[in-house]
């Protein structure tokens, strides 16, 4: 068993290749190998958002709190809020952030194969991002 204590893991800004506004990320896990999972508790300040982004094993994503937004290539934009469990299947492209105006916090889950668990590709528009979304 290893305790980590909360004080040990530095919150960090998101980079700037990755994510459009401020985006912070509290590490959660990153459990070594055998195991693969890695959690990251990942909040977005108003109009924040991933770039587009694939996952080798999927994703799952818990929303704590505000209200947010996800898409997948080609679909609709939908509307993210507390309570709700997103699962994003592998090779999916997609992004997920707050919606404008608003905050939004996420638990991030995804495992990595052969030490990979994104792959991060392009920013998403304004166009894209400022889409009216579906129920």
């Amino acid at each position: 068993m290893d305790i980590r204590p909360a004080d040990t893991s530095p919150t960090r800004r998101g980079p700037a290749e990755w994510f459009t506004g401020t985006v912070w990320q509290d590490p959660v896990v990153e459990a070594p190998a055998p195991a693969r999972v890695r959690v990251n508790r990942v909040s977005f300040e108003p109009g924040a958002r991933t770039a587009w982004h694939t996952h080798p094993l999927g994703q799952t994503l818990y929303v704590l709190s505000g209200v947010g937004r996800a898409q997948t290539w080609g679909g609709p934009v939908k509307t993210l809020r507390p309570g709700d469990t997103v699962w994003i299947p592998p090779g999916e492209k997609h992004w997920h952030g707050a919606a404008p105006g608003h905050g939004m916090v996420h638990l991030a889950m995804q495992e990595a194969l052969d030490g990979v668990a994104v792959v991060w590709l392009e920013h998403v528009p304004d166009d894209i991002y400022g889409a009216a979304p579906v129920a």
